[in-house]
């Protein structure tokens, strides 16, 4: 049985929202003419702790905004390579909550449902009541709580990499992991970190596997102190709090996929949270794993932006059969 921790009370939130930056960029949609996007970084402070967000504005959109929460080693900047196929569509909000990133470090004590009620202090700050949510990795844990706490202001729910259960090679990892950071063993974590969220090169072909593996082990090889504290947070707060809880999500649209060789997050956890999202949509993408959203990143951009424009996901060239849950 899943144990939970109930966090301790915390000051009430301060609504104090700052546009720390703001330029013009030209865009380009598939048809018709270039259209202005605005780029803006926010500042805010939720129960004493700031954190941060960034928006390109899309004054054009087919959809509403879509707020795109990644995994625990991603930040606010980490979807700028999918703003060209997703911001000609509608505006975009990425960012950094308490404990992650930039923002400021949150103890674990804090748990999935202070993050949760974090988001949506961020979005009525910026005045948005309806979203389309994306959440990857530990963005789904983030992004489903979320949507069962505030349902309100979800229009559709997609999620990548995800499972409702935390994955036995996560478990059996954290301690080694964990320890390895404490002493300053950055190279036997960074290791460590790679061969878990990548999939085994004999497991099928993966595009751009060798990229994306050094990538991923030079991020982990350059994190500053304050990202190896807040990494080890991290994994001490999903282990005391566990992923999921049981609780009514809302009937909107749902798409949950991953890719086809994700050892992380595998299809079938894959499935087995799709079963319990109502009317859910479930696929893989070909020749991806758990990083799918960075070794395909046009595709998934493409995945995304049809499901939140109520375009047809069936038949794509990149992904396996749609299975309807």
């Amino acid at each position: 049985m899943e144990r939970f921790s109930v966090v301790p009370p915390s000051p009430e939130p301060l609504m104090r929202t700052a546009v720390t930056a703001a330029q013009d960029l030209p865009i380009q949609q598939a048809s018709g003419p270039a259209l202005s996007e605005q780029v803006e970084e926010h500042g805010l402070v939720f129960g004493g702790f700031a954190y941060q967000c960034r928006i390109v504005r899309q004054p054009a959109p087919l959809t509403e905004p879509l707020l795109l929460l990644g995994g625990s080693s991603q930040n606010r900047y980490s979807w700028q390579g999918h703003e060209r196929w997703l911001s000609p569509l509608c505006t975009m909000v990425t960012v950094d909550l308490p404990g992650y990133g930039s923002a400021d470090f949150l103890p674990a004590r804090y748990d999935i449902d202070f993050l949760a009620d974090a988001v949506a202090h961020m979005l009525v700050e910026l005045g948005m009541p309806r979203v389309n949510l994306f959440g990857g990795c530990f963005g789904e844990v983030v992004g489903l709580r979320f949507a069962q706490r505030h349902p309100s202001f979800v229009c559709r729910l997609l999620f990548g990499g995800a499972a409702k259960r935390l994955p036995d090679v996560y478990t059996e990892a954290v301690p080694r992991l964990t320890r390895a950071l404490e002493l300053g063993s950055i190279e036997e974590a960074a290791d460590g970190l790679v061969r878990l969220f990548m999939s085994n090169p004999e497991a099928g072909r993966v595009r751009k596997h060798t990229a994306v593996a050094r990538l991923l082990r030079n991020q982990f090889l350059t994190q500053t102190p304050d990202e190896i504290r807040k990494a080890v947070e991290h994994n001490t707060r999903l282990i005391t709090h566990g992923c999921y809880r049981p609780l009514p999500v809302p009937r909107v649209p749902t798409l949950v996929f991953t890719g086809e060789y994700d050892t992380l997050c595998t299809p079938a956890m894959g499935r087995e949270l799709a079963a319990t999202l109502p009317g859910s949509l479930f696929t893989t993408v070909k020749e991806g794993d758990h990083l799918v959203t960075v070794e395909r990143r046009e595709e998934s951009s493409d995945l995304i932006g049809r499901f939140c424009t109520d375009r047809s996901v069936e038949g794509l060239p990149y992904c396996n059969a749609v299975e309807r849950m």
